[in-house]
């Protein structure tokens, strides 16, 4: 009865501790779900603002 008292409580504490990480996973994905969404608003506004112009490669940035 013992060995099966300690196999639970070593099972208790790794669903604990795989529930740590999960909750850990899951709000580094919602911060970078805002920061892409941020990041995807940011470039549309940026498109919109130069008038639908295609930006190309090779093309200097305007601060040159």
């Amino acid at each position: 009865m013992e060995h099966l008292e300690e196999k639970i409580a070593h099972l208790m504490r790794s669903v604990d501790d795989l529930s740590d990480v999960v909750a850990r996973q899951q709000s580094e994905i919602d911060r970078l779900t805002r920061r892409t969404e941020m990041l995807i608003s940011r470039e549309a506004e940026r498109e919109s603002a130069m008038g639908g112009q295609v930006t190309l490669g090779n093309e200097r940035p305007p601060h040159y």
